[in-house]
């Protein structure tokens, strides 16, 4: 039975606590941890990891004057509880509640809105910097990165700099469980696996900053006297924790894939999703190239330490010399990528949409500059739900459709998805094949077709619906609600949106009104570049997400709030055919 947790809301009363209360509180943590994300989802195994750690931050440094800064921030569920949301936890990840990751709007100890990896440390740079020009040197700047974020480019940037600064003090905690989705690879990894079991020069040391550790990540008593002594230094100095992903959740300890590091509603008694999974745009995806794998040997595939999440697991099991896992460094991934290409592969690099940012000068210079054959495939596309704003997919068509040379597919359906996959890999160029994280739902077949455009529903050459890639299913509802009503209303798949198809000119031009629907911006995607090519005398409106930052919430709930549902369409329509009747 609970009988601490109740009493501890702020950092304060956690201070107040004897320390022979602590790992009882550790124990109340974690299974409030797991029954609260078990009924609504979201990341567990993380969490479950930093319970001891987040209890010693917050008795050792005095947030928020003292700016903790957690990377990447899906751990900072505990973080939340011990500063005064516990009670926001029955709508974690729900429309209008707790957000999954560090949120300014709701609380003042929370210091950025990040989810993106290896940047916690740029902002400790910023903020320390701040503050010893502001005269506000006296306040601690801590951030939180794990061993898994150093995989990536800025975290050693940020290194480099606070390791040349020594008067800047920035604490940084390693929170080293050896893992981030998946186990951690690469030269820092074995750094890190040298330290925890012998004494060594650290890479840490040599670029300048001090070095504290290894420190066992779930003793109280152990990490508060480390970062005791680590403040105290006031230079930047790495505090080195060795943590285990999943402690104390039996179900995640022996998930030894993930250890439960993000999961749906599930039984919290056995670790089990709550229902059967569909089968999803991410499980085609696999099967498929898999298929392409054994037909062709210069296939090769590439992740950024995401092989699970983004389908690449099964290809790497069956062709492991042919798979690479660069580590959370989405740059070197494409840059790599560029590289075999040049040397005769064709590399797939599979990578969420969202994090496509994080390596557009690579699509630009290093893959379209060279017309390299490599193909991006861009996993949770458009909106993904309740993981918020920095996890929508909702740029990519809009930075893609600037790149020179580069083909975009949006299969509307699991059969397309394999088609327009094959295609894609047979091109001699860069392209891109972008799905989003749901159900890959029922086929879609087309009734006729149009140069390479498939023609989903041939009711009339008054309205055309011009649907990409999932937004097919929405389309074909409005039709059938507007034919009903006596409109016109012919629906098109492009399959390849960017560039606009040959076959897409001939009818566009023809209908007195086109709306395009996408689930990426409205202003810039696929439908502006149809309607830059039609010109200011077509009637065409482009349907699609607000250039806006979308809250967490259902993706469902969020396609209806931006109109991109069967009814949201058809009132679209019926409302420019009442503004310009045909």
């Amino acid at each position: 039975m609970t009988t601490l947790l109740p009493y501890v809301s702020t950092p304060q009363d956690l201070r107040a606590l004897p320390a022979e209360l602590l790992p009882g509180l550790a124990r109340e943590i974690r299974d409030f941890l797991v029954e609260k994300v078990s009924a609504r989802g979201g990341h567990l195994g993380s969490n479950l990891g930093v319970v001891e750690l987040t209890i010693a931050l917050h008795r050792v440094f005095d947030s928020p004057g003292d700016a903790i800064v957690f990377d990447t921030g899906h751990q900072a569920y505990v973080h939340k509880i011990l500063t005064g949301r516990r009670d926001s936890f029955d709508a974690l990840r729900c429309r209008g509640g707790l957000s999954g990751y560090p949120s300014r709007e709701e609380s003042v100890h929370d210091h950025v809105d990040n989810s993106h990896a290896s940047t916690a440390l740029a902002y400790a740079d910023g903020l320390a910097k701040a503050r010893l020009l502001t005269g506000d040197a006296g306040r601690a700047v801590v951030a939180v990165v794990g061993d898994g974020a150093l995989t990536g480019g800025p975290a050693w940037e940020a290194l480099n700099n606070l390791g040349a600064a020594r008067h800047r003090p920035v604490v940084v905690v390693l929170n080293d469980n050896g893992r981030s989705y998946a186990p951690t690879h690469g030269g820092i990894a074995d750094h890190l696996a040298r330290l925890r079991t012998a004494a060594d020069v650290t890479v840490f040391e040599q670029l300048g900053l001090r070095y504290l550790g290894p420190v066992d990540g779930h003793d109280i008593a152990a990490l508060e006297a480390a970062l005791h002594a680590a403040h105290e230094l006031r230079a930047p100095v790495v505090v080195h924790c060795v943590t285990r992903k999943g402690r104390g959740y039996d179900p995640a300890e022996r998930d030894h894939d993930e250890h439960l590091h993000a999961i749906p509603a599930t039984d919290p008694a056995t670790g089990r999703p709550l229902a059967a999974g569909a089968a999803t745009w991410t499980d085609a995806f696999a099967r498929h190239l898999c298929v392409l794998g054994e037909r062709r040997d210069d296939l090769v595939a590439v992740t950024a330490a995401m092989p699970g999440p983004t389908g690449l697991a099964c290809f790497g099991r069956r062709f492991p010399g042919r798979m690479f896992d660069v580590g959370i460094a989405e740059q070197q991934a494409l840059a790599s990528a560029a590289g075999m290409a040049m040397a005769g592969l064709h590399p797939v690099v599979a990578v969420y949409a969202t994090f496509l940012g994080r390596a557009l000068d690579q699509v630009l210079m290093d893959v379209a500059l060279h017309r390299l054959p490599v193909t991006l495939v861009l996993d949770r596309a458009g909106l993904t739900g309740p993981d918020g704003p920095s996890h929508h997919g909702m740029w990519d068509l809009a930075a893609l459709a600037m790149v020179p040379g580069m083909r975009v597919a949006a299969p509307r359906d699991a059969r397309r998805l394999c088609e327009l996959l094959e295609e894609a890999v047979e091109h001699p160029g860069p392209t891109a094949l972008r799905f989003p994280k749901a159900a890959a739902g029922p086929e879609l077949p087309r009734v006729g077709r149009l140069g390479d455009v498939d023609v989903l529903f041939a009711g009339g050459p008054d309205v055309l619906l011009v649907a990409v890639g999932p937004m097919a299913g929405p389309c074909l509802g409005a039709a059938a609600m507007l034919s009903a009503a006596g409109i016109g209303v012919t629906v098109v798949d492009p399959r390849w949106v960017i560039p606009v198809p040959a076959g897409l000119r001939g009818p566009a031009g023809a209908a007195r009104l086109v709306v395009t629907v996408e689930d990426g911006l409205a202003a810039c995607g696929a439908g502006a570049l149809l309607r830059q090519e039609c010109g200011p005398r077509q009637h065409i409106v482009n349907l699609g997400l607000p250039r806006e930052f979308v809250a967490h919430g259902s993706r469902a709930g969020l396609l209806a709030e931006a109109g991109l549902t069967g009814q949201g369409i058809a009132h679209t329509v019926r409302r420019e055919l009442d503004r310009w009747p045909l």
